[in-house]
Formats: C-alpha cells, sequence, structure tokens
C-alpha cells in the first residue's frame, strides 16, 4: 500500500516515531489504529 503524505506531515510524523522510537511505519499505523478505535466509540 502506498500513501501520499505533504512533506511537511511526513516529517511531523517522523518526528514523533522517534520520540515514542517507533519506526515511521509503525507510528502511521498506531495513528491510524487509534482513530478507528475513537470512531467505533461513537
Amino acid at each position: 500500500m502506498i500513501v501520499r503524505l505533504s512533506s511537511g506531515l511526513w516529517n511531523d510524523i517522523a518526528a514523533w516515531a522517534e520520540e515514542d522510537f517507533r519506526s515511521i511505519n509503525g507510528q502511521v499505523e498506531y495513528l491510524l489504529s487509534e482513530c478507528v478505535k475513537q470512531r467505533k466509540k461513537k
């Protein structure tokens, strides 16, 4: 799967991933999983 992101968003996610000791892919998966969980709670 390919996801297209702006370079600014990519850089923000990369920095956040580094803070959380995750790969960028792992961070994207984490963020999407959290969003899906929140959506299901509604």
